[in-house]
């Protein structure tokens, strides 16, 4: 089968190897949409999460090379013996996968917070993904799509899973005001999502004139430009003089954090998103003197996922328009991750299609 495989930092090579063999206790899946992450673009550069050659995850035991793709649909052609019936799969169903491992062991997965996991892993970094023929993966890793939820529809649960879950643990009420800073794939979905749990009005904050335009396409009341308007001072007039109570940090730069700290209501929640980079200057006071809270957001849960698919079915959420372009498997490196690091502000997600040629 063919397998886009991750050697190190820009060394991507597009292989032949054997086909998988399912499990008794695993589903076998043909991928056939995978989209291209932020984080994988991290690691094409520099590589953090994919383990190195000798020192194998602990969950998946793979190291480097291993193939890529952790968003991602495609279609049931084989169930091992031993998953049991109340999985109710069956061949030729239409799945989004859920690419989170973990160890369900320690204290976190007992818990239920899988995505706190002490050992975590994804699917497509800490062990081999989507971006071939064929993958197995455990019962519990696969969700049915709708009938009327498209495959293409489907490789956008992983990210739309994550905007869920942060939009579902900063504890929002409808008609509540919110300020989302960065509007790029993710920040786009937590607006989507905001309007899918009916929130008020959605202020964005966006430096990128192209992505502006997103951030109204997919429902935001108010686009505000940071290099031209006051953020902080404006958020406040737009939302009654006391600012919204719910800030979503998609951006994860220095300005993004401290004018979310600012523009918050007193008691007001600021829910990090975003990874960083590289550690930054930060006062605490700045929480403190309001009772302010500064919340880390991690990823989704199982639940999260089955929420996704819902608002999916229901037409909740459509989020057609974030597919910006389609390309084969053996364009991925020229097409796609040159793409989406020269011309980041044309795309929001770029879909592999492994039908392609």
């Amino acid at each position: 089968m063919r397998a886009l495989r991750y050697h190190g930092p820009k060394d991507l090579r597009l292989e032949l190897l054997p086909e998988p063999k399912c499990g008794p206790t695993q589903v076998k899946i043909q991928p056939a949409f995978v989209g291209i992450c932020g984080t994988d673009l991290h690691e094409y550069h520099s590589q953090t999460f994919i383990p190195k050659h000798g020192e194998p995850h602990e969950l998946s035991n793979e190291t480097a090379p291993v193939t890529l793709g952790h968003e991602l649909s495609g279609t049931i052609i084989e169930i091992g013996s031993e998953v049991p019936n109340s999985a109710d799969l069956k061949v030729g169903d239409r799945v989004a996968v859920f690419p989170l491992l973990y160890c369900r062991t320690c204290l976190p997965c007992k818990d239920g917070y899988l995505n706190c996991c002490v050992k975590k892993g994804f699917i497509g970094l800490s062990g081999s993904g989507g971006l071939g023929d064929f993958l197995c993966v455990q019962p519990e890793a696969v969700f049915k799509l709708a009938d009327n939820i498209s495959l293409e529809l489907g490789a956008l649960v992983e990210p739309l899973a994550v905007a869920w879950h942060a939009v579902s643990e900063s504890g929002i009420k409808a008609g509540q005001a919110s300020l989302v800073f960065g509007t790029g794939p993710i920040g786009l979905a937590v607006i989507q999502c905001l309007r899918a749990m009916n929130a008020g009005e959605i202020i964005a904050v966006e430096i990128a004139a192209r992505r502006q335009e997103f951030a109204k396409k997919f429902g935001a009341t108010h686009v505000l430009d940071p290099k031209h308007t006051d953020v902080i001072k404006t958020a406040r007039e737009l939302t009654g003089g006391w600012g919204p109570p719910i800030a979503f940090d998609c951006a994860g730069v220095p300005a993004s954090l401290e004018s979310a700290i600012h523009a918050v209501s007193p008691r007001g929640v600021i829910m990090c998103v975003a990874l960083w980079e590289k550690s930054i200057p930060f006062n605490p006071n700045d929480l403190v003197l309001y009772e302010k809270k500064y919340v880390g957001c991690l990823t989704y849960q199982l639940s999260d996922f089955g929420s996704v698919i819902d608002a999916l079915r229901d037409g909740r959420l459509r989020p057609e328009p974030m597919i910006t372009r389609k390309i084969p498997l053996n364009r991925v490196v020229e097409d796609g991750f040159d793409a989406l690091i020269n011309e980041k502000d044309k795309h929001i997600k770029i879909m592999v299609d492994l039908s392609a040629l």
